[in-house]
């Protein structure tokens, strides 16, 4: 219990906090930070020096930019790192009594806090000494494998659990909308402490199974990270790590929803067999579940018989994602949103995507604009940029194949426009189908389809996903 001295200083503390995170998403344009706290829980065991593990990266960020020192300063012992920083003053040492100025606003050289000034001293950058982002997928990659034995933990409390279920929601959300760079590294730092409480086994029965169902939907992340970024192995050890975490949750919407992502990574890794067994493998499991998946299961399904010119089974796959759909209802998956639920605007973007395959489809056309249009006017919450280019490309598709290029422009130029860290492994291979239809004997003397070619062939040039080192 703290003292009403001490509340008074949290709630300062924690309106500091709150100004300072929203500042820095506008700054950052990062909506990750936007409305990002701390628990009283947190700043209790922040002020009591009880600091076991190292906060999320956001938290980091956050603090660094408030007071101007690493994190690792000022969470660390008194005197730790204080040659590098010039004795700079440990967290504790922003809990004293809160400025007696009505006013939030900091005047300069003061932070509103006693015992701490801001200084010009520049915080380490998020790049220093960072690996590539390609290497951090396939550190976590190895860690999800080896799963090894943790050096030291704690056992869970229901503040730590709920702050890492919030943790993973903010992050499910987040993935469809962002590029991979500001989500990585919290991704890898969230499997590794889920795995960490779990290997140290002091956890109760009902804890351990909320823990295996957040390591599942965190390990199916990073296996869309490394897909993302075009590595398939790693995706799929991921994905198996996942699996094998939904298992031990006994979670049978999660078990279905890994099958759905291994049928995904082998999809575009060219190995449409194999999609087509995850996704039969995940139908299979679907029974009793109620909540988006069904859908999302039945329309890959369509994609990998679409790709193996199965046209019946196409048909069949869309009518069952329609039936689908109209059994669904929320589920506890969907209530993570973002990646882990399967929206209207995306499942019209998978039935344009099949469609897109077939030999002279009349439909094909109309699907993708349905999916265009879809997106256009997504719910915010229901938009993701790679589905979103993904259904511009069809569109592109449909139009080509229908024995024109007029509006083939205006389909791929919001693709061509997309920032280098928006080139995930799915859009540069959608582009890249354009690219090959475009190579088509009708089309090679064709000047708007030349000026196509070599825009094409400008986006794909940079490598999967440009992030930044």
């Amino acid at each position: 219990m703290i003292t009403r001295r001490h509340w008074q200083v949290f709630e300062t503390f924690k309106l500091h906090f709150e100004r300072t995170a929203n500042e820095l998403a506008e700054q950052d344009r990062d909506p990750t930070l936007v409305g990002l706290t701390v628990s009283k829980r947190q700043f209790e065991r922040w002020y009591g020096g009880e600091v076991k593990t190292r906060p999320y990266p956001a938290l980091c960020r956050v603090l660094e930019a408030m007071f101007r020192y690493p994190v690792d300063v000022l969470l660390g012992p008194a005197g730790e790192g204080v040659g590098a920083v010039d004795a700079a003053p440990q967290l504790r040492l922003i809990m004293p009594t809160p400025s007696p100025s009505p006013s939030l606003e900091p005047s300069e050289g003061d932070s509103g806090f006693d015992g701490i000034e801001f200084t010009s001293r520049p915080v380490p950058g998020d790049n220093a000494g960072r690996d590539t982002l390609e290497r951090q997928v396939a550190m976590a990659a190895r860690r999800a494998f080896r799963f090894s034995a943790m050096a030291e933990g704690s056992n869970v409390g229901p503040e730590t659990l709920d702050e890492l279920h919030q943790e993973v929601r903010r992050l499910a959300a987040a993935y469809p909308q962002l590029p991979l760079a500001p989500l990585l590294g919290d991704l890898v730092e969230v499997q590794d402490l889920s795995f960490r409480f779990l290997e140290h086994g002091h956890v109760r029965p009902g804890q351990a199974r909320e823990l295996y169902l957040l390591s599942a939907i965190t390990s199916g992340m990073l296996a869309k990270a490394s897909h993302d970024l075009g590595d398939p192995r790693s995706a799929m050890t991921q994905a198996r790590t996942a699996y094998v975490c939904a298992d031990n949750a006994d979670h049978h919407a999660m078990r279905a929803w890994v099958r759905g992502l291994q049928s995904l990574i082998a999809y575009w890794d060219g190995r449409h067999q194999e999609a087509s067994k995850y996704a039969a493998l995940g139908i299979s499991q679907v029974a009793g579940v109620t909540g988006t998946s069904a859908v999302w299961l039945s329309c890959l399904q369509a994609r990998a018989g679409a790709a193996l010119g199965d046209v019946a089974a196409v048909r069949e796959s869309l009518t069952e994602a329609e039936r689908a759909r109209d059994a669904a209802s929320p589920d506890d998956l969907d209530e993570f949103g973002g990646i882990m639920t399967f929206p209207v605007p995306r499942q019209l973007y998978y039935a344009a995507d099949a469609t897109a395959w077939l030999p002279n489809a009349p439909e094909a056309a109309h699907q993708a604009e349905a999916a265009v249009a879809a997106y256009r006017q997504a719910e915010p919450e229901e938009w993701a940029f790679g589905d979103q280019a993904g259904a511009h490309t069809d569109l592109a598709l449909a139009r080509i194949h229908a024995g024109s290029l007029d509006g083939v422009d205006e389909a791929m130029r919001p693709v061509l426009d997309l920032s280098a860290d928006q080139r995930i492994n799915g859009i540069v291979a959608s582009v890249r189908q354009v690219h090959t239809a475009l190579r088509d004997p009708r089309w090679l003397t064709a000047p708007e389809a030349r000026v196509a070619r070599e825009e094409i062939e400008a986006f794909t040039a940079a490598p999967v996903a440009a992030l930044p080192r």
